[in-house]
């Protein structure tokens, strides 16, 4: 399976923030969305950085609650791994677990086309364990 199909299946609606809005301004459009990441973008196609609830949290112990007043630039990851539609979910699981990704923006043709959750990623796995377990299940019914 790859990512288009996951993509297919949830839509390819990406939130986003601009890189001079204020922490303030990420939580309410992860709540607004009940989300986990925002990606961080000048104009909804290219890519700034991502910012996720546990930037604020870190960044809330050291900052206090002036940290809400200031850019996301200053809690944003800038240094993103981006996946295309192309790419095979099974690659993604792997990149996904040995970086402690939970949130990967799908980019093609230069211009940013999803995101992809690792809630994403477990739920095409549970799918296809759930059919499998279907075909097997039919295919010992009808054994002789």
């Amino acid at each position: 399976m790859r990512i288009r199909d996951i993509l297919r299946r949830k839509g390819t609606t990406v939130a986003t923030v601009r890189p001079d809005a204020t922490v303030r301004d990420l939580l309410a459009v992860l709540a607004e969305h009940n989300i986990g990441a925002v990606v961080v973008s000048s104009d909804g196609a290219s890519i700034a950085g991502i910012a996720t609830e546990r930037d604020v949290v870190r960044r809330l112990h050291e900052h206090g609650a002036d940290l809400l007043g200031r850019p996301v630039t200053e809690i944003m990851t800038t240094r993103v791994r981006t996946c295309e539609p192309s790419a095979e979910v099974d690659d993604l699981r792997r990149t996904m677990t040995e970086h402690r990704i939970r949130h990967l923006p799908v980019v093609e043709d230069g211009r940013l086309a999803g995101i992809v959750s690792i809630g994403d990623v477990v739920k095409i796995a549970i799918d296809e364990l759930e059919s499998e377990r279907e075909h097997l299940v039919g295919y010992i019914q009808r054994a002789p």
